[in-house]
């Protein structure tokens, strides 16, 4: 009965094989820190006594193709700016520019700029996240674990902020 069968389920098997190859695939390539910026603040001016830091995150996200085909760079830069409460000014600076090397292919093309800026991204942030949290304790303050972000909506306001750019510049050039 298993070798005569009906058909529909070996159509269905060779249905689903002939749609494997358009199956959205990504691999990383590779990962590597840019740049990097650490400025302990503190320990120039020489602030003794208890310190209540404010913590500011600025994330910037960038995207390019590569000539090889179906590679991209996807970059993520964090700004990270603590500040202490008591309004003795800024504790530390830290500035990293973490980039990974992806290989995406079966992406439509309509999906492949929100892919870049969001999935990459969220593939890069767990290491983002302990190169901040090391450099914190080792510029001598408590580890800073940066809470999960919310790629969609950085993505969102990314577009938000682009789009706001052109329509000033296209308004500049006209006056």
């Amino acid at each position: 009965m298993a070798e005569t069968g009906n058909g529909a389920p070996q159509g269905g098997a060779a249905g689903n094989e002939s749609q494997q190859p358009t199956q959205p695939r990504m691999q990383v390539l590779g990962q590597f820190i840019r740049d990097l910026s650490f400025e302990n603040v503190l320990a120039t001016k020489g602030v003794q006594g208890e310190v209540q830091p404010d913590v500011e995150v600025q994330v910037n996200l960038d995207a390019r193709k590569r000539s090889t085909p179906n590679q991209y760079e996807v970059y993520t830069k964090f700004t990270i700016t603590s500040k202490n409460k008591t309004g003795d000014g800024v504790l530390f600076i830290l500035e990293l520019d973490y980039g990974g090397l992806f290989q995406i292919e079966n992406i439509p093309e309509d999906q492949l700029h929100p892919f870049l800026l969001i999935e990459c991204p969220r593939m890069l942030f767990p290491f983002v996240r302990r190169i901040v949290a090391d450099l914190t304790r080792d510029g001598g303050f408590p580890p800073l674990n940066l809470e999960n972000i919310d790629w969609v909506v950085l993505y969102r306001q990314e577009i938000m902020r682009r789009a706001a750019e052109q329509q000033q510049q296209q308004g500049g050039g006209t006056a």
